[in-house]
């Protein structure tokens, strides 16, 4: 009996580790694939928003409706917020989130975080048995209202970095993929939309980008909007390089293909130059670590054996 529930638990945990492996295997094609969907999602949604733009822009033309009827969501927080709420649809957009109510539940949690964190600030306030002063309540309550406060807009901050990292890193190989595509006849939005597809398994985030450019290209018929919409979308100085050069090369008739090239030599060097800096910037972040936990230990191991051994000896010696 004891032999066969050996084979029987021998058996589970080989069928379990079968299972372990092969997901393992299986999970990056999934990963891939699901990127892949989530990369063709979003850019049909843009290309279903652009068309149902232009339907309206067209029956707005043909029926001379007012301006106040054809106002989105995005017009009417505007409205509200003037400047700050562009800034704010800025953000949003850099940070990957295209709704249009976007903006206006930003404000909201502003609003609303700061009176949780007080809340929370108050009810532990409340559970002390120990009597605070008034002073030491009021800068505790101010803290957490100016931290509930920053804590959405430090989280966006958070996303945007992580996106135009990930746009910078992958943006020089995208420009040459985009320079091969253009020396090989093709147009450049469709070059933009075949770069997109390509990467979209390396960086999601540049493939939104480009496959929402060639969208903007083909059914906005304005390549400068869509060049400048581009770089306010991603915000890095490589997407603002990209669109620059490519209004210029249109606008003053350049080759598109040398400022691809001198482009993606630009960025390679900008790519470069932040790597530098930040391998400079390794040694003063890594002397306050080493001096708390590496040379105690050092010490510990060179002078461990001497106190022992000298400890020995005064023993011996009493």
């Amino acid at each position: 009996m004891l032999n066969i529930d050996n084979e029987i638990l021998i058996t589970i945990i080989s069928a379990l580790v079968a299972a372990v492996s092969f997901a393992a295997f299986a999970l990056p094609f999934l990963n891939k694939t699901e990127k892949k969907e989530r990369f063709r999602n979003v850019i049909e949604k843009r290309r279903e928003a652009l068309y149902e733009e232009s339907r309206k822009t067209k029956i707005i033309k043909k029926d001379e409706m007012s301006g106040a009827d054809s106002m989105a969501g995005f017009y009417k927080v505007q409205k509200l917020g003037g400047d700050m709420a562009e800034k704010i649809r800025d953000k949003m957009l850099q940070a990957g989130i295209r709704s249009s109510t976007a903006p206006l539940k930003f404000m909201i949690s502003q609003l609303v975080t700061p009176i949780f964190f007080c809340l929370i600030t108050m009810m532990f306030i409340s559970g002390v048995e120990k009597e605070i002063s008034s002073s030491v309540v009021m800068l505790m309550l101010f803290i957490a209202v100016f931290v509930g406060y920053k804590m959405p807009d430090i989280l966006i901050k958070n996303k945007i970095i992580k996106r135009q990292e990930e746009s910078n890193l992958a943006f020089p190989d995208s420009l040459d993929m985009m320079l091969i595509c253009v020396q090989g006849g093709i147009g450049l939005e469709q070059a933009v939309d075949r770069v997109a597809h390509e990467i979209a398994e390396h960086s999601e985030t540049l493939a939104e980008e480009l496959g929402i450019l060639s969208a903007e290209m083909a059914m906005l018929g304005d390549r400068r909007q869509a060049l400048q919409d581009f770089a306010r979308r991603v915000g890095s100085g490589a997407a603002k390089s990209f669109a620059t050069a490519l209004v210029q090369a249109e606008q003053y008739g350049t080759s598109v293909t040398q400022a691809m090239r001198v482009m993606s030599d630009e960025i390679r060097d900008m790519r470069r130059a932040k790597a530098e800096q930040k391998a400079a910037s390794l040694p003063p972040k890594l002397t306050v670590p080493m001096i708390l936990f590496f040379l105690p230990a050092l010490f510990i191991v060179i002078l461990g054996p001497a106190g022992i051994q000298a400890s020995a000896a005064g023993l011996g010696g009493g």
